[in-house]
């Protein structure tokens, strides 16, 4: 009884507008009361929420993908993407897709990445002859992917919550699926503009020259090295690491290409700050849900269907995917993470489930949801910086979506795509 009041009181309040934390916060704290569990534990598990030292790459990663949306860097690795590949119809699509994957191997951030190579491409494709419905759905799919590629800020979350997920693990089972999401979105991508006969006039436009444009995207392209390779050395931790990159893009947008001064820099502070401190305070009042959900063992039942044997492993499945890509158009990554781990953690022990294979399912999940229309949290960036209504881009989203429901379903089929590279990482 105290598990349905808990979830009744959640739900009317997320209806009422209330925001997601605080929704959370107060079904979580109401429970705890009926249950007599002590008020103290609200501001100790607020407290043991974030108190966790892999979070502290959180507010850093944020810093990471504001610093390099601003430093000219995407602009660098599109000028040098055309030199590599050339110009043609489907080219300026399949580029756009690339690059918003080399970035989230920077940012790990998806509507960073969508803000980003949104402002180069959305141009671009546009004089290209591409429509701008199409467009603002190419770079909502491609900036989707970001939070698969390492380093994801939505795996560092997952991690502080699933014991035996580690960063470094998520990390590295994450890079094989990552880009099998990102060839999924290429094929229809390609497909499309050229049995629409899109990007007619890309052909005539120039095409930079390749060691030019590879001198000037070389600090880019040398950045996810740096923090990847910087991690599998041991030269620093995953949390090291986020520090590192930010020196590092400070420097690449300060001094190497001056596109960020002091002022400016004061801003992305700012702003990092502001967008890391909404985060940290939903993952804290979010503890205090999840303290109550598991302690009154609210979703022990579903543990107990699964251990039954009432419902297989293979429904099961399907109607976590089912449930995550609706959840995935309405909220962001993180807060789904925060909601619903705690819920599916019985599901994943009762079907021995690898946490660490679960993690990418849920991530890519996740990742296809932010750009279904109506509410899809990437695809609303780049249909805004197209001028286009979200409605107009569910022609094309429908294409995307299949592609990469294609591919999910080769992940669950063979589970070594996600698993093989930490094996053999040693993670």
């Amino acid at each position: 009884m105290i598990g349905l009041t808990i979830f009744i009181v959640f739900l009317v309040l997320m209806i009422l507008g209330v925001p997601i934390g605080i929704a959370l916060v107060l079904a979580g704290t109401l429970g705890i009361s009926m249950a007599d569990l002590g008020l103290l534990s609200v501001p100790n598990n607020f407290y043991a929420g974030i108190a966790k030292y892999p979070l502290l790459a959180l507010p850093m990663f944020v810093l990471v993908g504001a610093v390099f949306e601003r430093s000219g860097v995407a602009q660098r690795l599109v000028d040098f993407a055309v030199a590599l590949v050339g110009r043609g119809p489907g080219m300026l699509p399949m580029i756009a897709i690339g690059v918003a994957m080399f970035m989230g191997g920077i940012s790990g951030s998806g509507p960073a990445t969508a803000a980003a190579v949104g402002g180069v491409m959305l141009v671009a494709m546009a004089r290209a002859g591409y429509p701008r419905d199409y467009s603002a759905t190419v770079v909502g799919a491609a900036a989707s992917v970001d939070i698969l590629i390492p380093p994801s800020i939505a795996f560092i979350v997952y991690s502080v919550m699933v014991p035996g997920a580690s960063v470094p693990a998520l990390f590295a089972a994450g890079l094989i699926p990552g880009i099998l999401a990102g060839i999924s979105l290429m094929v229809p991508a390609v497909w499309l503009a050229r049995r629409h006969g899109f990007g007619k006039n890309e052909a005539a436009q120039s095409r930079p020259p390749f060691w030019r444009a590879l001198r000037e995207a070389s600090w880019g392209l040398f950045a996810p090295v740096l923090i990847l390779g910087g991690m599998r050395m041991g030269w620093f931790t995953p949390t090291e690491a986020a520090v590192v990159a930010v020196v590092y893009g400070v420097f690449v947008g300060m001094v190497v290409y001056r596109t960020i001064n002091l002022r400016q820099l004061f801003e992305i502070l700012v702003d990092a700050a502001e967008t890391s401190g909404i985060i940290m305070i939903i993952v804290a009042l979010a503890s205090v849900f999840a303290y109550a959900v598991n302690t009154l063992g609210i979703v022990d039942p579903i543990a107990q269907i699964a251990q039954d044997g009432t419902i297989g492993a293979g429904l099961a499945m399907a109607i976590v995917i089912v449930v995550l890509l609706f959840l995935g158009m309405v909220l962001d990554g993180i807060s789904i993470f925060l909601i619903f781990v705690p819920l599916l953690l019985p599901l994943m022990r009762a079907y021995s489930w690898d946490p660490v294979w679960f993690a990418v399912l849920l991530t890519y999940m996740v990742a296809i949801g932010q750009f279904t229309p109506p509410m899809a949290v990437n695809l609303m960036v780049s249909a805004r910086l197209a001028g286009v209504a979200i409605e107009s881009t569910a022609r094309w989203a429908f294409w995307f979506v299949f592609s990469m429901m294609t591919a999910m379903m080769l992940l669950i089929a063979v589970p070594d795509l996600v698993l093989w590279l930490p094996n053999v990482l040693g993670y």
